[in-house]
């Protein structure tokens, strides 16, 4: 009855679990940085700034088994007599090695074939413990010549510690397994309880002689036919002890704990992120003899062999965790995949190509307008600039900031219509508003740039951004451009508003040093942390891919024309902050780093 409850508990266990199994069970997880043990470890190694990713967090493993379990002894083997039954509680330490915790509980009863004669009788070890009712009957037996028939039943209740090696899931050709191998040692303890069923329900010694009735132990054919007889001469009331081994005496005066060795072998089969079945054989060696309550079949011929249980069960694996947090037991992962996806995502890299075919600044891979006019400054798109947008670059445009509200000629310069001979207040204010256009406000476009997180150096990829910022300046000699820098939300303000002076001194610098342009006509400004352009954002490094891109673009320098009475910040109390990389070792370079000098 308990092996058919069980056994439904776990189909019914396992069809549900199956049906809700995750459909991505058999490709390659998404593990976000917080999924790991050190998330900002995993950031940098997705950018390539440290050599490994870090460890997965990953889920426990709990188990439910179900199986046969038969003891080889000195008694004949009833294959079909046991059974067994238990739980198990596993941790991936690494991709390959595991350790598991492992409870069962198990039956067995045996029945012999061969009768046992009185010297042999009186050889088995019952004296053990003083097991002297089972010396009576035994002593009976022999005093009446009746034949003896060996039979036993040995409940065991057990654990153990086991080391598990996972075999398998370093896969060069594919994601993914559905399958796992694994080996299995391990140490444990466990309890037996031998029993014998020596009396008939009137208390008297059985008659095996009827079961032996003109058939001979010695034939293969009869044996089949004793063991029948046997069984159904036994009832199912084991009413005497076995002899036991005088081990350790725990569990009171005839109950022993014994070590135990366990040696394993096992397959496993995925149905989905959350469960996967496995087929698993256990050895358990113990030092004992007499699990089967026997340890000699006759006088002379010693089996000295230690008798050992075998276990083969099902077992129903369920993964225990959040996978929004946690990944599948790590066992089942692949550590080669992170390295191999990103080779792949390598060779799908369009190769670099540097042409510049029109010599704007900007590469043909990116330049949008690819024969854009020979000597006209564009924008980061190669497209050249127009700057009062009237439709006429500013390299052909003699009127480069043309009022608004009028048309231009071929060369841009507004066509005004006559009118009266004087002009009101309003008509002068609009003239000297669209004359200098964005030049009397920070409305004006320019570009901005960008950092990395806690760095101050100027990225190459912002070099074409400050090349238009000084382009423009050079075309306008009265112009001043502020500066002005920023940082994302971690760190405390003191260190940010350090960082972001750091990195406006940086753009500033470039521009003086690289282009030329008067360290005067620049003004340094910082926000630190203050001016966010994506808002809400965590104060961690903990944080998804997307959610660090947004801090990226927090990260900062702003230029924009200045106003009148615009003045540079002095460096904000607080400790050093950010890093800066030296650039005097870049060929042809006249900038030597950020020295912060006159600011």
């Amino acid at each position: 009855m308990i092996r058919r409850i069980l056994l439904f508990g776990i189909v019914s266990l396992c069809l549900t679990l199956t049906v809700n199994a995750q459909s991505d069970a058999f490709t390659t997880p998404v593990i976000e940085d917080d999924m790991t043990k050190d998330p900002e470890q995993n950031e940098r190694w997705k950018k390539g700034e440290y050599n490994y990713s870090a460890k997965p967090k990953n889920t426990w493993e709990f188990g439910i088994h179900l199986g046969h379990l038969m003891i080889n002894g000195d008694v004949h083997n009833n294959i079909l007599g046991g059974y067994g039954f238990g739980i198990h509680l596993r941790k991936a330490i690494n991709y390959t090695f595991s350790v598991r915790m492992d409870l069962y509980y198990g039956q067995y009863k045996g029945y012999d074939v061969r009768t046992t004669g009185y010297n042999t009788l009186r050889s088995e070890r019952f004296y053990r413990r003083n097991i002297s009712n089972s010396q009576q009957i035994i002593d009976a037996y022999a005093a009446n010549g009746e034949p003896f028939i060996r039979n036993f039943k040995t409940t065991v209740f057990g654990g153990s510690v086991q080391g598990v090696v996972n075999i398998g899931n370093i896969l060069f050709h594919k994601e993914r397994n559905k399958w796992g191998l694994y080996g299995l040692l391990g140490i444990g303890v466990y309890a037996p309880d031998v029993k014998l069923n020596l009396r008939n329900s009137s208390n008297a010694p059985h008659d095996f002689s009827s079961a032996l009735t003109n058939l001979d132990s010695d034939k293969k054919a009869d044996r089949k036919e004793i063991k029948k007889n046997v069984r159904d001469l036994l009832d199912d009331d084991f009413e005497s002890d076995g002899a036991f081994e005088n081990q350790v005496a725990l569990l009171g005066d005839d109950k022993d704990i014994l070590p135990t060795f366990n040696l394993g072998i096992g397959v496993s089969r995925k149905i989905g992120k959350r469960v996967n079945l496995t087929l698993e054989h256990q050895t358990i060696f113990s030092d004992n003899d007499l699990l089967d309550g026997y340890e000699y079949r006759t006088a002379v011929d010693e089996t000295n062999n230690l008798d050992l249980i075998n276990y083969t069960s099902l077992r129903v694996n369920i993964n225990i965790g959040n996978f929004n947090k946690r990944t599948e037991p790590l066992y089942w992962l692949n550590p080669l995949a992170p390295g191999l996806n990103d080779i792949t995502e390598l060779k799908q890299r369009p190769k670099l190509d540097l042409t510049d075919t029109d010599g704007d600044g900007v590469i043909d891979m990116l330049d949008q307008e690819i024969n854009s006019p020979e000597g006209c400054a564009v924008d980061t798109r190669g497209i050249a600039l127009d700057s009062d947008g009237d439709g006429v670059i500013d390299c052909r445009d003699q009127e480069r900031f043309s009022p608004s509200g009028y048309p231009v000629d071929a060369v841009g310069i507004a066509q005004i219509p006559e009118g009266p001979k004087y002009l009101t207040e309003d008509d002068v204010n609009d003239i000297v508003n669209n004359k200098i256009g964005g030049i009397k406000t920070r409305d004006w476009w320019l570009p901005m740039i960008h950092f990395d997180l806690d760095k101050y150096y100027i990225k190459p990829e912002f070099y074409a951004q400050l090349y238009h910022v000084a382009r423009v300046m050079k075309e306008n000699p009265s112009l001043r451009i502020v500066a002005k820098g920023h940082t994302d939300v971690r760190n405390p303000n003191d260190y940010n508003r350090v960082l972001s002076f750091n990195r406006a001194a940086a753009a500033i610098d470039y521009l003086v040093q690289e282009h030329g342009i008067e360290r005067s006509r620049l003004i340094l400004q910082y926000g630190g942390e203050e001016s966010p352009i994506v808002s809400g954002l965590p104060d961690n490094h903990a944080i998804p891919k997307s959610k660090e891109y947004q801090q990226y673009i927090n990260r900062r320098v702003e230029f924009s024309v200045a106003n009148p009475g615009d003045e540079s910040m002095g460096r904000p109390a607080g400790p050093e902050a950010g890093e800066g990389t030296p650039r005097s070792s870049r060929p042809g370079s006249k900038y030597s780093g950020n020295t912060n000098s006159g600011y």
